[in-house]
């Protein structure tokens, strides 16, 4: 190979990279966490991405303009608040021309064209094909096989890579030839090169696109078939993890980008589609939409709207609690959990709670013993170093239930081609006839539990015998204190213990629900807090530990237990574990925390049970919550609950300046003591991690609603999942469909979610927040480019001071 022609493939190269950057990934649906769908543009602002994600996918980074003018019309947004955005923004629109524009017809962004769009203007659509459809079907149909890992009887040669699995298939299939007249396609099929940047360059070259328009045109390609595209990021990303690299997200570039040099006819004349095309490329590339910017104003102005909602909330003075602890909660930083935990201390003056990233610190994954399936148990952003088995505490046993569970496994494993037929379960029944109705009733009146995997092959007995466990022996003793004490460090707890401490993970439960795992835990990697909360309580209760703790100045009482539980988010009932090992001297006690717990849980119900449509305030306990339960087994259920839709803000500071306040379930919650974290280590934890998860969930469910097209799922109803786990389509085909579904995000009439980029309130000087910052590249992007707020809170009765980088 020449110099020019090395010269050429580093610079195609380096195109590929930049665009594939731009990918955030998507994890499977058994893992479905909430992810920023926009992270690959952290490092631009939000203005700037607002104007490449228009261009290369019509996507918008606002609502539509009838969704302000309502804001407008309600006095959500006020004169003060747009006149406040226009001048942050330096906007040069006139007050009442922002506010004419949004009474307005709503606008529709324009994206770039690609070469295939404009052939499809020449075919005659109500009658045949278009390529658009047809490119997009077919490379998605192809992914669904190769990727697959359960569901499809027929896989492409999945022991080739992605593009040359692609190019053999190609190479061979005439159906697309015959589908859409196309004689040559075969052949001009044979003249691909086998290398994918080859090919790339190929196709840039004969499409003639200008250099400087490479990562550009690359974008837009990719955007056309974004939810693969993240599906592939997901496997680049994991391979990060791993210390190793994946190419297959360039793969897949290369094979829709070959599909616009598969369509193009090769006519260059004055009168040919592709001259059309470069001039309509041209014309939207050059322009830049004035309505877009005006969007971008309100936008800013509803977020100013709720800013200064939440600072007079946070400018009251907090409930006082009194008196020495009697019951410590530890809850997941989770909004769902602000709601109980303010139900949970009106209880008892002797009841704190505090809030902690649910998998509890950690580093875990997790193989229920006798298997082979190991799963994450942390957020996606980190990597496990620990696994975590289920152990009994007799060795002998665990070995004998080892060899159950493998044995009912290999008997049931006949039945699962069938269990993961892919379709959609709310068409099965009229698929399968009025025979399989019957099965579904079962499953809700007698409440299979969906989420029972781990419990799978053996009976209720062992399964109640056994716990998740993270071993300690003489030689991993050391670390094992190194990272209990860490955790308790992080949590603010390494003195003044109450007798009963409870570390509470959360989980959910629903029906016919392909994305459940988002409405459990993402901390955990969209896996209940059960493991890490057992596993946690289990070495914070062990002697040796206790031991190695005390050595470094964490005295924790012998009178003090440490015990799991897990939040039921869809019911709001409380688990608690091990109960029968408590110490006899706090039995008496345990019953009134369980009697407490249950009547935070019927609180908790009575104010959420308005927003899912449930009149219960005149109901007695006991019918609010069946009422719930019903609700959560319901397979016909397209909204069991409402998960984090609407979160808005992320606090962190010590439980005391939040106490008593109502933050509405919007709120995430992390404890943090400033007077305990002299040197910065414990903020900076909290700030590159926790706060990095928010952020994913907080424009996740941005993302989802102000383009569900790109970033949503669509009509969970319609829902078909594909290779068992790999996510779902809307219907039977079109590109692979990630972020949440509509029910998620809108309730039939009005949206239940509103999109407001993340609002974080930290309690510490000034100083500290801006040294953390000055470290950590990505924080700069995010705060700097306008990704989230960071407020620094003041005492009480201050407003909070906005940190700028």
């Amino acid at each position: 190979m020449s110099q020019a022609q090395d010269t050429l493939r580093a610079q195609v190269e380096a195109a590929v990279v930049s665009a594939c950057a731009h990918i955030a990934p998507a994890w499977p649906l058994d893992q479905m966490i909430a992810v920023n769908p926009y992270w690959g543009r952290a490092h631009q602002s939000f203005a700037k991405a607002a104007k490449l994600l228009e261009l290369t996918a019509a996507s918008p980074l606002s609502m539509r303009n009838d969704y302000y003018a309502q804001l407008w019309q309600d006095g959500v947004i006020q004169e003060s608040h747009l006149q406040q955005a226009m001048d942050e923004l330096s906007s040069e629109h006139s007050m009442t021309h922002l506010v004419s524009f949004v009474g307005g017809k709503n606008y529709k962004p324009l994206a770039l064209p690609l070469l295939s769009d404009c052939y499809d203007k020449t075919r005659d659509l109500n009658h045949e094909p278009g390529w658009h459809e047809t490119v997009t079907f077919q490379v998605s149909q192809f992914c669904a096989a190769y990727f697959d890992e359960y569901q499809a009887a027929w896989h492409p040669h999945k022991d080739a890579p992605l593009y040359a699995s692609w190019l053999n298939e190609v190479r061979h299939d005439r159906s697309v030839r015959v589908l859409m007249h196309s004689d040559d396609l075969i052949a001009r099929a044979d003249a691909m090169h086998s290398d994918p940047i080859e090919q790339l360059t190929q196709v840039l070259r004969s499409l003639d696109i200008p250099p400087e328009q490479w990562d550009l045109w690359l974008e837009t390609v990719l955007m056309r078939v974004s939810g693969w595209a993240a599906a592939c990021s997901y496997r680049a990303w994991q391979a990060n993890l791993r210390g190793e690299t994946d190419t297959t997200l360039m793969e897949l570039l290369a094979i829709r980008a070959s599909w616009e040099w598969l369509v193009d006819s090769g006519g260059r004349e004055d009168d040919s589609v592709w001259v059309r095309w470069r001039a309509l490329w041209d014309k939207i590339g050059n322009y830049d939409s004035l309505s877009r910017s005006k969007l971008l104003v309100w936008q800013r102005a509803h977020e100013l709207a709720y800013q200064e909602q939440l600072a007079q909330v946070l400018m009251q003075k907090p409930s006082a609690a009194s008196g020495a602890p009697e019951v410590q909660a530890f809850f997941c930083i989770d909004v769902r959990s602000e709601v109980f935990r303010r139900h949970f201390e009106a209880q008892s003056d002797g009841i704190r709670t505090g809030g902690f990233a649910g998998f509890f610190g950690l580093p875990i994954d997790y193989t229920p013993l006798g298997t082979q399936s190991t799963r994450a148990q942390l957020p996606g952003l980190l990597a496990p170093s620990l696994n975590v088995t289920d152990s009994s505490g007799d060795a002998s046993k665990d070995v004998e239930l080892a060899t159950i569970r493998r044995v009912k496994l290999q008997e049931k494993a006949s039945l699962w081609p069938f269990s993961n037929v892919p379709a959609s379960s709310f068409s099965l029944v009229e698929t399968l006839g009025m025979g399989y109705l019957g099965k579904l009733l079962k499953a809700s009146f007698f409440k299979a539990d969906n989420n029972g995997v781990d419990k799978l092959g053996l009976s209720e007995d062992d399964c109640c015998s056994l716990r998740p466990t993270l071993g300690v022996d003489a030689e991993v003793l050391p670390s094992r204190v190194d990272l209990a004490a860490g955790v308790l460090t992080g949590m603010g707890l390494t003195s003044n213990f109450a007798p009963l401490v409870l570390l509470v993970g959360h989980g959910s439960t629903s029906q016919n629900n392909p994305q459940r795992a988002g409405l459990d835990c993402g901390a955990c990697c969209g896996q209940t807090g059960e493991v890490n909360a057992r596993a946690l309580a289990q070495l914070l209760n062990h002697k040796e530990i206790r031991r190695g703790l005390a050595e470094r100045g964490i005295v924790i009482p012998k009178t003090t237990y440490f015990m799991a539980a897990l939040h039921n988010t869809t019911t709001e009932d409380v688990t608690l574990y091990e109960a029968d090992a408590v110490p006899a001297s706090w039995q008496s006690q345990l019953a009134q925390v369980e009697l407490q717990l249950a009547r935070a849980s019927d609180a908790a119900r009575l104010e959420r049970a308005p927003t899912l449509g449930l009149e219960l305030t005149e109901a007695s306990i006991e019918k609010r919550r069946a009422a719930f339960v019903r609700r959560a087994y319901d397979w016909s259920q397209t909204r069991p609950e409402w998960g984090l839709t609407n979160n808005a803000a992320f606090v962190i500071a010590p439980r005391e300046r939040t106490r008593g306040l109502c933050l509405e379930g919007r709120s995430f919650l992390h404890d943090y003591h400033p007077k305990q974290d002299a040197d910065g280590a414990v903020l900076t934890q909290i700030m590159t991690a926790p706060m990095i998860v928010t952020n994913w969930i907080n424009l996740q469910y941005f993302g989802s609603t102000v383009d569900n097209q790109r970033f949503g799922s669509g009509n969970k109803t319609l829902h078909n999942v594909v290779g068992g786990r790999l996510g779902v389509f809307e219907g039977n085909g079109g590109d692979l469909r990630i972020g949440l579904a509509w029910q998620s995000i809108h309730d039939g009439q009005q949206y239940r979610h509103e999109p407001l980029r993340l609002n974080v309130y930290i309690d510490a000087p000034m100083e500290r927040i801006a040294a953390i910052v000055a470290e950590h590249e990505i924080l700069q992007q995010l705060i700097g480019n306008d990704w989230l707020y960071v407020f620094q809170l003041p005492e009480p009765g201050s407003p909070p001071r906005r940190f700028k980088h």
